[in-house]
């Protein structure tokens, strides 16, 4: 599993290159937002807090990832990335959504809500008979 530190309680992102992103993704159980961002993009810094946010909120059922694609041409042809921010939601390696641009902080709790599963056996009210 790729290391997670946590500073100040709140789950450490993880910074993913072409050479870690696969292992990283079959590392980590549950959900995994993958935010494709670039140093000098105004919507990318706007959103990062509320990713942030969002995970730290999630108890452990989210993880972060974040692939500069200055940095990382490669990962961002792969995927398609066409415009930035775009985050991809991961869920046992496989893409399960999609968000283009700096969403509201609702679509993309909607979209953890639906997608991430409770811990310690709790169920989720918005899915019947799933965990």
């Amino acid at each position: 599993m790729m290391p997670r530190t946590f500073e100040h309680g709140v789950p450490e992102t993880v910074h993913l290159t072409e050479q870690n992103f696969d292992e990283a993704l079959i590392a980590n159980e549950g959900l995994v937002m993958v935010d494709f961002w670039a140093e000098w993009c105004g919507p990318c810094r706007a959103i990062a807090p509320i990713l942030e946010e969002l995970t730290a909120a999630s108890e452990g059922r989210v993880t972060l990832m974040k692939v500069n694609v200055d940095e990382n041409p490669g990962l961002a042809a792969r995927y398609g990335i066409r415009s930035i921010p775009t985050i991809l939601f991961f869920k046992e390696g496989a893409i399960v959504d999609r968000v283009l641009g700096a969403a509201p902080k609702a679509v993309l709790q909607g979209i953890v809500n639906a997608r991430a599963c409770h811990r310690h056996g709790r169920r989720d009210p918005t899915r019947p008979g799933r965990l």
